[in-house]
């Protein structure tokens, strides 16, 4: 068995709240392997955007901990390794379309061809025509595929994301379930937190969050 990408083992956090701590995760367990494409299930406020957050190193468990390759994670990872679809998209309103797809391939070690990869992925996900548009030009839901085709165009190791047909009708939301079955097909562990049953139906694995721990569901 080959080692997983990502590893939560044992991870707990609380929130404070008014009325009392709230304990969102209870020694919460997960692992993802590369090429596997995992939704997480659960109710809304069941802590499904606090796990996102802690396997992408924006958070920290109150005990228990989590591993990127074998390695303790500390702090948020760099975007070629983990990357992140967040429900806070988080776009740079100062640069176009293509320019906040390509900032991971910027950032990054190696030689890829910049220009191509942002044009292919933003024709991918149905958004090409608004290349040189800035975010604030086009409708949320454009800008959640924009931001979608920005966590995954650095080819990451582990790519995280947060509802990410939320915003989308229906002639959109194939080409995202498509992109996401890529990714996973090309070795990236895909972790999904959703309500939408057409993401369920392309996992290799769903699980449910409830009462702060996983289980199959």
């Amino acid at each position: 068995m080959t080692t997983p990408v990502l590893r939560a083992s044992a991870l707990r956090r609380r929130f404070a709240h008014p009325s009392g701590d709230v304990e969102v995760l209870r020694g919460l367990e997960l692992s993802v392997h590369g090429g596997e494409l995992v939704t997480v299930s659960g109710r809304s406020g069941s802590g499904k955007s606090a796990l996102l957050a802690l396997l992408g190193g924006f958070d920290s468990p109150d005990s228990g901990r989590v591993l990127l390759a074998g390695q303790p994670i500390d702090g948020a990872p760099p975007w070629h390794t983990c990357a992140v679809l967040p429900q806070a998209l988080g776009l740079a309103q100062e640069l176009t379309v293509a320019e906040n797809v390509a900032l991971p391939l910027r950032l990054r070690p190696g030689k890829d061809v910049v220009e191509d990869r942002v044009a292919q992925l933003l024709a991918d996900l149905g958004v090409g025509q608004l290349a040189d548009r800035y975010p604030g030009e086009v409708s949320f839901g454009q800008q959640q595929r924009v931001a979608l085709a920005r966590a995954v165009s650095g080819r990451p190791k582990v790519l995280l994301t947060d509802e990410p047909t939320a915003h989308l009708d229906a002639g959109s939301t194939p080409a995202v379930l498509r992109l996401l079955r890529r990714c996973a097909g090309e070795g990236v562990a895909v972790i999904v937190a959703t309500h939408d049953d057409a993401l369920h139906a392309i996992a290799d694995r769903r699980v449910r969050l409830a009462d702060g721990v996983l289980s199959a569901a």
